[in-house]
C-alpha cells in the first residue's frame, strides 16, 4: 500500500522517490532499544486492563485511541506524558485495550465504553478525571455521560464528524473496498486503518521518509523518528463491528455530532456534561480537523499537529503543563 502511494506521489520526481525509499530502508534497519516492562495492572474488564503509572495523587484515567497502541502517551524515556504527570503529584492510569481477535467481532465502539471502559472506571474507589486522546476522547465523553467523573479533557478528539468534509471521501472508498474482507475476517487489520490515515495526508507520508534519509543514523532526531514511526505502524486490529460503527455510523452518519449516540441509555451531549471539561484542539491537525472537535466548557487551541501536540518539542509547554494545571485545580472528589 505504501509503495503504491509512493509511486503516485512521486510520479514526476524520481529523485524524491529514491530519497523516500532510502529513508524507508534506513528506518527498517535502524536499531531499537529494548522494550520497557509494562506498568502493573490494577483492574481488568474483558481484554482491557488499567495500568498504574503512579501510586498517589488524584486518579486520572487516560483513554487512548482504539487505533494504534496506547504508548504514544508513554513514548520513550524523557518523552512520556504519563511519567511526567506522575512526577507532578498526579496518579495517571492508562487504559490498555488489549488485542481483539475474531471472537470479539461483535464488539463495536459503543461496547468499548459499556463493556470495557465503564467497568474499569467503576473498579476505582474514587471518581477519576478522564483524559482521552483522539478516538479515546470520543469514548471518554461517552463514559462521562454515564458515570460521575471529576472532569474530562480531550486531546485531538473527533466529535462532529461532519467537520471532516470532503477529506472523508478516500476513507469511505477504502472502507467500501475492504468491508467484505474485514467482515469475513471478523477484524479490521491495522493495514486497512493505516492506509486510511495515509490518504488523509499522502504528501506528508512520503516527505517524512525523505527527511529521515537525511538524518544522522543513531542521532537523537533519528531515534525519536523511529520510536514514533514504530508506534504509528503498530497496533492491534479492530473488531469488525467497531470498524463498521466508526466508518458507517460515526464518520459517514455523524451519529455523535448529530446527538444520536447513547451510552447505557444516556444521550451523550458534551455541552451538557455535569463536570468540568476541556478540549485541546490542534488548528493544523490533518487527522482530526479542528472543525470536528467537541464543544466543551473550555477550549485550548494549539498550533502543533495531531501527534506533535503530545510528543513534539513544544508538547510540554503547550499541552503537558496546561493539562497538569487543569487537573490539579479540579474540585476534590470522593
Amino acid at each position: 500500500m505504501f509503495l503504491e502511494l509512493l509511486r503516485s506521489e512521486t510520479a514526476t520526481s524520481p529523485e524524491r522517490r529514491t530519497a523516500a525509499l532510502a529513508g524507508l530502508r534506513a528506518y527498517q534497519e535502524a536499531d531499537r532499544p529494548a522494550p520497557r516492562a509494562p506498568k502493573p495492572v490494577v483492574a481488568q474488564a474483558g481484554r482491557a486492563v488499567l495500568r498504574d503509572y503512579g501510586a498517589r495523587g488524584r486518579p486520572v484515567v487516560f483513554v487512548p485511541s482504539i487505533i494504534n497502541p496506547p504508548l504514544v502517551l508513554d513514548l520513550a524515556r524523557g518523552n512520556s506524558l504519563l511519567r511526567w504527570l506522575a512526577r507532578q503529584g498526579l496518579r495517571p492510569l492508562l487504559v490498555d485495550w488489549g488485542t481483539p481477535t475474531p471472537e470479539h467481532r461483535g464488539e463495536d465502539a459503543t461496547a468499548h465504553v459499556e463493556q470495557l471502559l465503564l467497568p474499569l472506571l467503576r473498579s476505582l474507589d474514587r471518581a477519576p478525571a478522564l483524559v482521552g486522546y483522539c478516538l479515546g476522547g470520543t469514548l471518554a465523553l461517552g463514559a462521562a455521560a454515564a458515570l460521575p467523573v471529576a472532569g474530562v479533557a480531550t486531546i485531538a478528539a473527533p466529535w462532529h464528524f461532519a467537520g471532516y468534509g470532503d477529506s472523508l471521501d478516500p476513507i469511505s472508498a477504502l472502507w467500501d473496498e475492504a468491508h467484505a474482507t474485514c467482515e469475513a475476517l471478523g477484524v479490521v487489520p491495522m493495514e486497512v486503518l493505516q492506509a486510511g490515515f495515509w490518504q488523509l495526508d499522502p504528501k506528508r507520508t512520503v516527505a517524512k521518509f525523505e527527511r529521515f534519509a537525511r538524518l544522522e543514523p543513531g542521532s537523537e532526531a533519528a531515534r525519536a523518528f523511529v520510536a514514533l514511526e514504530d508506534w504509528a505502524n503498530g497496533g492491534a486490529p479492530l473488531p469488525f463491528a467497531t470498524g463498521r460503527e466508526l466508518f458507517d455510523e460515526f464518520f459517514v452518519a455523524d451519529r455523535p455530532g448529530a446527538g444520536r449516540w447513547r451510552i447505557e441509555g444516556h444521550a451523550v451531549d458534551p455541552a451538557a456534561l455535569a463536570c468540568p471539561s476541556l478540549s485541546f484542539v490542534s488548528t493544523t491537525d490533518r487527522i482530526v480537523p479542528a472543525a470536528s472537535a467537541p464543544r466543551l466548557a473550555e477550549t485550548r487551541n494549539l498550533s502543533t499537529g495531531h501527534v506533535g501536540m503530545v510528543v513534539g518539542g513544544r508538547a510540554r509547554a503547550q499541552l503537558w503543563q496546561p493539562l497538569a494545571d487543569w487537573l490539579t485545580a479540579l474540585p476534590a472528589t470522593r
